[in-house]
Parts: structure tokens; sequence; C-alpha cells
């Protein structure tokens, strides 16, 4: 063959290849495929762009000043569906997006006041990409403390188109408070100031025809530039940026086949391959019979006042659905501990476990489950229109670490006045003593004496169970007894009350012997004798500790009688009546008063009672009187003396 020919024979294949190539390329649906993590899906902000900064009213206009950060734990907040994060605790929708995706992320809290937070990505279409949209679902939650809009907390949404530096404006919504159409009021308030929030809901990023080119999507909320108000927002990007959506396939024996729109927009609109007819306007639209393999079905969706543009998406209906059942692996749980078993769900498909007992819901794929004994759960998985059906099965087998704590002795206990209390648990791999939550050095034994004030516990390690375990906690109080002291000594008047006091501890007292003492029991009794005595005060603690100490209290003969010059019986409790004050004196044989002209107005032979300022029940006069008082000292001499008190009011 001559070098002519050769030549020849390999343009005309690489022909064939090229038009080969051609036909392939325009037999087959380009699928765009999403830019890696834009939707979350790894459960990190890897690909993402964080933001801290802050948020000012500047000439009239809203500036929100961003840098670049790591990401925050309170600011940039990673969700996951499973086990899930729970309601919003202001409108009381899931915090996870119920879109089917295993992760969505928070932008922002409730305590910004002034600052702001961001993310943002970057990609670039694909060359082969003409059709390209990216769905994204979002929730609001914010303060509107109804000052000027350009003072009010906010959400910005921002579809950059960076190679031909320009934003795309029906893609870049603001959201501020007090101005946005559709918002709820919540039952909840927050630092007395209302609270209000905007459902999960969709908006359509229709990039068609930009293939080859880079756009950023940035989202950012703000707080108020007045006062401390906040804003935060859920995000969550679907999966699919092709402008199809899922739910289009289904089994080859289905009689029916439910195909769902992305949710959060305001109307849906289906339409039959060429427009001409609708199909339905709900989220879900419901076919049977079926419609042949390789038919279109297309739904048009409306955002909520007109935050977004109306956008169609258009998917093909195949019979290729095929449906396998994966319980996931054979897993052993200790004590009942939850773990999650199934995988990750798939579109088109209904799940149904059995038995449902011990599992948070029996109708997902991936339920977690807490069974005391070893389970076989059995999952059955379903095409939606029941022609396909797989089965599968995870046992879930079941440890048991012994983690009691037995207790000898009291939990108050004072060193020296009995045993200390011990904590003992059962024999183990190994274990861990823990006081006050800090490891105590050296106390890995299955005994354990607490010496110390301060709360126990113990965590044991088995080898079959890859999680230490817990005791209960329990709180000791160890005490040791205070020394006892000698006080001062005490002078007492012979027979004239003079009072004691004990050391203010302990939850007890007792003086010892009780003579002459008001109130043994009392932290300050009142002596009253004519002998000098010495007493023990034994005073004890709630844990057992007793302290003795000592007072000696010393008498005196002083014969001395003491008479007020005035009283005040007018009912404010004080200086209420007239009676004598006797140190010395064992015994009274009168104490009469009388008025100025000699006429008797009070007598007796206590030194206690007293006059009240009254005659026959009726209050007296103001006036002088005349007392006069006969009384016998410890000496058994009688003493007689007389004076005058003015009676005030």
């Amino acid at each position: 063959m001559t070098t002519c020919s050769k030549n020849i024979l390999s343009t005309l294949s690489r022909y064939v290849f090229l038009v080969y190539l051609l036909v392939l390329l325009t037999s087959h649906r380009v699928v765009a495929q999403c830019p890696a993590n834009i939707n979350f899906e790894t459960g990190t902000f890897n690909g993402w762009q964080c933001w801290l900064g802050s948020v000012d009213e500047v000439n009239s206009k809203n500036v929100i000043t961003l840098n670049s950060a790591s990401p925050d734990i309170s600011n940039h907040i990673m969700l996951s569906s499973s086990p899930g994060d729970g309601l919003d605790p202001y409108g009381g929708f899931p915090k996870n997006c119920p879109n089917g995706s295993g992760h969505s992320i928070q932008l922002g809290n409730e305590l910004n006041g002034h600052m702001s937070e961001g993310v943002s990505y970057q990609f670039t279409i694909p060359a082969t990409a003409n059709k390209y949209k990216l769905l994204v679902n979002y929730a609001i939650v914010l303060q509107d403390p109804d000052h000027s809009p350009t003072q009010q907390p906010r959400f910005e949404m921002e579809t950059m188109n960076i190679t031909d530096n320009i934003i795309v404006p029906c893609s870049s919504p603001t959201f501020v408070a007090g101005y946005i159409p559709g918002m709820k009021n919540s039952a909840v308030r927050f630092n007395g100031g209302s609270v209000s929030y905007r459902d999960w809901s969709g908006i359509s990023i229709n990039l068609d025809g930009n293939a080859g080119k880079t756009f950023r999507l940035f989202f950012r909320t703000a707080g108020c530039t007045y006062i401390d108000h906040f804003c935060y927002a859920y995000i969550d990007v679907n999966s699919n940026c092709d402008g199809s959506f899922e739910s289009s396939a289904f089994c080859p024996a289905d009689t029916a086949v439910n195909l769902k729109a992305p949710l959060g927009f305001k109307t849906y609109t289906w339409f039959n391959n060429n427009f001409s007819q609708v199909l339905g306007t709900n989220q879900t639209l419901h076919l049977s019979p079926l419609p042949p393999p390789g038919s279109t079905i297309s739904v048009e969706l409306t955002p909520y006042n007109s935050y977004g543009c109306t956008d169609t998406l258009t998917t093909k209906l195949s019979d290729t659905l095929t449906v396998k059942a994966n319980a996931g692996a054979d897993i052993t749980i200790c004590n009942g501990e939850a773990t999650q078993i199934g995988v990750v769900p798939l579109p088109d498909r209904v799940y149904q476990w059995a038995p449902a007992l011990y599992l948070s819901a029996a109708d997902i794929s991936n339920p977690i489950a807490s069974p005391p004994v070893a389970t076989a759960y059995v999952l059955t998985v379903k095409s939606q229109g029941g022609g396909c059906v797989a089965k599968d099965t995870v046992k879930v087998f079941t440890k048991f670490v012994d983690n009691t704590i037995n207790i000898t002795g009291k939990t108050e206990t004072c060193i020296g006045f009995g045993p200390l209390p011990v904590l003992k648990i059962n024999l183990s791999d190994s274990i861990q003593w823990f006081k006050d939550s800090v490891a105590v050095t050296g106390a890995t034994q299955v005994q354990y004496t607490v010496t110390q004030t301060g709360k126990y516990y113990a965590q044991i390690f088995n080898n079959t169970c890859p999680l230490p375990f817990s005791t209960k906690e329990t709180a000791f109080v160890i005490d040791s007894p205070i020394p006892g002291t000698t006080y001062p000594v005490v002078d007492a008047a012979f027979n004239f009350p003079e009072p004691l006091h004990a050391r203010q501890f302990g939850n007890s007292v007792e003086w010892s012997p009780a003579i002459s003492l008001s109130n043994p029991f009392s932290y300050a009794p009142t002596f009253t004798g004519l002998l000098p005595q010495l007493y023990t005060i034994e005073i004890k603690t709630a844990t057992g500790c007793i302290t003795v100490d000592t007072q000696m209290v010393k008498t005196h003969k002083k014969i001395e009688i003491y008479v007020p010059t005035a009283f005040t019986p007018d009912g404010n409790g004080i200086n209420e009546r007239l009676r004598p004050l006797l140190i010395g004196f064992t015994k009274v044989n009168y104490f009469r008063i009388y008025d100025r002209w000699g006429k008797l107005l009070f007598t007796t032979n206590n030194d206690q009672v007293g006059w009240d300022g009254k005659v026959n029940n009726i209050p007296a006069e103001i006036q002088a009187v005349v007392w006069m008082i006969e009384a016998v000292d410890v000496d058994g001499k009688v003493h007689n003396k007389q004076g005058t008190t003015v009676l005030y009011r």
C-alpha cells in the first residue's frame, strides 16, 4: 500500500470517528452534574467559603461588611437529617430541609445584633451543559423591630455571573424584616420582642445558556443596625442541576407513579409533553395509568411573592427502575443504646420495617433502633407503584454492661465518727472513678472509699462494648470535727438574767448541765442563778461531727432596783409597760402605781407583769405617776423604794 493510500485511510478513519462521536452526543442527553458538595451532602463546608462581619447604616444605605473566616460553630451550623436537629423554636418547622437531603445549614443565630454572616460557593458550568439550574430551599427567622428599611434585619441571596461581572437579578432576592410578604408571627417572643418566620420555601436559579461560565452563589444574614435584633436562615441546595427532578423512573410492573416537584414553591402546574394539557396543580403528580416510557412531563414552578422567577422543569419517564433492599450491616449495641440501621433513602421507593418495635419510625429507610434484646429487622422496599419488591434483613445484637453501683455507709459522714462511705461496682475490663467529673488518679478498682466532699461516679469499660458506661452520680459530704474551745468567763449578777452564746455552726446544740438555763438546746440561752456554773456545750453537725466547748459563768452579789422615768403605752411594741428591773432579788412583796392624787392605779407582786397604762381597761391620760416597791434580796433583807414616772402617748 502506498503512503498516499495510507494517509487517505487514516483521514477517513478520523472522519468516521468524529461522525460517530457527534451522533453519540446528539443521541444522549448530557446530564449536568452539580459541583461537589454544593448540596452540603458531605456534612461539611468543603468547597464553600464562610464569612463573618458586621452590618451598618452608611449614608442611608444598609452596608454588610464580611471577611473570610473558617466555619464558626455558632454562625455556620451544619444540620443533619439523621438523627435530625428538631424544630425551629419560633416557627415550629423542621430545621432540616424536608426535601429528603441528608444535610442543610443554619446561617446566623438569634444573638447577632449588628453582626452579619455569609457562605459562598464559586463554580464553573461544564462546557457541554447548556441546560443548568440550581434549586435552593430556604427558611427565614427574624425580628421585625419596625425600624427604617435600611436598619432592619435581612437575608440576602445573590447569584453572580463572575465571567460577565453581572448579578443574575431574578435569582438574587433580598428579604428585609417588615417588608417580606407572607411572613408569619411566632407565638414565641425573644427578649420581649416579636419574631417572624417563613417556613421552607424554594427558588429556581435558571442558568441555561451559560455553558463554560463561572458563577458564585452567596447567602448573607445580618441583624439590625440600630439595636440588637437578629436574623438567621436555613439553607439547602438540591442535588440536580440539569433542570430535571427525581421520581421519573418506574418499574415495568408498576401500575402508577408519583412525580414529585421540588418543595417550597407557591404554585405547581404540570403539563404533558407538548404543554397542551394541564395534568395537575399539586407538588406531587399521580399518574395512573402510566404514560408510555420516554414520555416527557414538565412542571411550572412559581415562587412566593416574586422572590425568584417562574421556571419550568422537565423530566423523561423511564421504566428502568430496579429496587434493591439494603438493611445495612449487622450491629451490636450495648445497654439499649440507640443506633441507626439501614442506608440513605433513594427516591421512588417505599420503605417498611418489621417488627416496628423499638424503631424511631418503621416507614423510613434508616430509622434509629434501640431494642433491649437481640432483634432481626426485615426491610421491605417497594417501588411507588408496587411493581418491584425487595427485602433484606439486619440483625441487631445486644450486650449488657452492669453499671449498677452499691453504696455502703451514709452520704453525710464525719471523719472519726463512724465508717466512711464505700462505693462498689462489679468487676469489668477497665474501671475509672471520677470526683466532680475529674478522673481520680489511681482509682481503678471495683471499690472506692470516699474521703472528700464531692460528686462521685465510675466509668466502666467493657471490651465487648466500644463505649464506656457510667454509674449514677452520687453526692457526698465528708466532714471533720471542729476543735473544741473555751469561751471567755461570763460574770452574772445573782439571780439576774444573763445571755450566753454558743458558736454558730452545726445543726444542734446541748448545754450541760441544764441548771439555771432558760433552754439548754438553744444557741443563745439565758442564765439566771445564784451559784457559779461550768457548762459543756456539745455542738453536732448534719454529718455527725461533735464539738465540745466549755463556758464558765461566775456569779456576783449585786443589789439594784431600777424603774424607768418614762414609758409609752402607744401600741408600737417599744417601752409599753412600766415595771421594775431587779438585780439580786428573790421576791417582790408589792409594786404599786398611784396617780398624783393618791389613787391606786395598779398593783402586783411580780416584777415581770408591769402596768400597761390602762385603768379599768381604758387607756389612762398623759400624766406623772408615783410608784412604790417592796422586795426581798438574796440575803433576805427587805428593800423599799419609790419614785415618779411620766406616761407618754
